[in-house]
């Protein structure tokens, strides 16, 4: 099977907000949107963030992996981390408004320094084909491109997921914590030519 990767377009927002929320998982998503709301609610918040061009969930954030029918198999958001705080006032406010809840406070899961892997995803259909690892390699050229390491969070809980990327030749950098779950910090470091 032929798969390409290329630059997310904006008419893929509603493929791309699924998969966003699949590599969130849906109980997160629900957390996010509270009792009150559904994940229908939760997936209509992040197609619009995914089709603005000033959240971290952008299509121009974002790397899709395409079948040979131009069909969207994976995708993979990442960002400049110094632009984190930046990028999120656009969830932030649109949680705010869909949801009333107030996530001003959540903690910076990136930093200045590096190109950060916000998301990864491929359909359930089309995994252990490499379609993964080609995303990760093609966003580890981009941060190349940029001038930055590529990084990630992995939950510790998901030693499969950490393999994928140590094989890639993402390294352990410290501990973290994101959405009360511990995480690992990896990091790809630029490699001198």
């Amino acid at each position: 099977m032929k798969i390409q990767i290329c630059q997310a377009q904006i008419d893929q927002a509603p493929i791309v907000a699924r998969m966003i929320m699949e590599a969130m998982d849906h109980d997160c998503c629900q957390w996010f949107a509270g009792e009150h709301h559904t994940l229908d609610d939760f997936y209509a918040l992040m197609q619009t963030l995914v089709r603005r061009t000033d959240s971290q969930y952008s299509y121009r954030n974002t790397l899709v992996a395409v079948d040979g029918e131009s069909r969207v198999v994976g995708v993979c958001v990442s960002y400049d981390g110094s632009q984190l705080r930046s990028l999120r006032k656009a969830f932030i406010e649109g949680a705010k408004a869909a949801f009333g809840k107030d996530y001003s406070t959540i903690p910076d899961e990136t930093q200045a320094g590096e190109l950060y892997i916000d998301s990864l995803c491929v359909d359930k259909n089309y995994r252990k084909m490499g379609i993964a690892s080609a995303l990760l390699r093609a966003t580890i050229a981009k941060g190349e491109a940029m001038g930055l390491p590529t990084a990630l969070l992995v939950d510790k809980g998901n030693p499969k997921a950490e393999k994928l990327y140590t094989q890639i030749g993402f390294e352990y950098k410290d501990d973290n914590e994101w959405g009360g779950h511990p995480m690992r910090h990896l990091v790809y470091s630029l490699r001198k030519k």
